[in-house]
């Protein structure tokens, strides 16, 4: 074997020992970028109390925590994202961090509340950020008060609040704060202005 070849294989040893190293360095470096990002902590907003769809974000519903999101950390909100206008898209539970996809501004919002009596009552556990549905029983026209059957009227609306009063529960109803969409607005206040009796029904019971 001549001194030539010998020089060319330990040249090629050097190459391949120096590609080892190199790949040992970036094999040590990932490990050290992975354990940094799960150890690093974003300080995000978590709600202090359950948001309805529609309602205005204030700085006061919410805590910053810190909490450690890695890659995902910018979907959520931070302190200083908070900004006037802002809107929840759906409802956000007590306790829940602050998504970015769950804010609109205000002037994109096609939510609006409106307050109905619901003649039935509500279910004890019916609260504020609830989904429910609004069902209504429209008046007959045979001028002996006869009601046609119960039908859906709003398929998607969300308890804002609840009101309750003696001389409501006397009568046995109970007059809730419901948020639904603009377009909807007109068809519910025709039932409630054409006598229909309305009845609030969480998603998932019968009515």
């Amino acid at each position: 074997m001549n001194k030539f070849a010998r020089t060319r294989r330990a040249f090629w040893g050097d190459v391949r020992f120096l590609i080892g190293i190199v790949l040992v360095v970036l094999s040590i470096g990932g490990v050290w970028a992975v354990v940094t990002a799960s150890g690093a902590t974003t300080p995000v907003l978590q709600a202090t109390r359950t948001i309805v769809r529609g309602e205005t974000l204030v700085s006061g519903d919410f805590r910053v925590i810190d909490v450690g999101l890695g890659t995902i950390a910018d979907r959520y909100l931070a302190p200083q994202d908070l900004r006037p206008g802002l809107v929840a898209s759906r409802t956000v539970a007590s306790g829940e961090l602050m998504a970015g996809s769950s804010t609109e501004d205000a002037d994109d919002s096609r939510t609006t509340t409106i307050v109905v009596e619901s003649s039935t009552g509500i279910p004890a556990d019916v609260d504020a950020g609830t989904v429910v549905e609004l069902w209504h029983a429209p008046p007959l026209d045979d001028d002996e008060g006869t009601l046609d059957a119960p039908r859906i009227l709003v398929a998607d609306a969300s308890i804002a609040s609840v009101i309750t009063t003696d001389a409501m529960l006397a009568a046995g109803g109970t007059s809730v704060e419901v948020v639904i969409d603009r377009a909807e607005v007109a068809e519910v206040l025709a039932a409630i202005t054409g006598g229909s009796v309305l009845s609030i029904v969480p998603v998932g019971s019968t009515p």
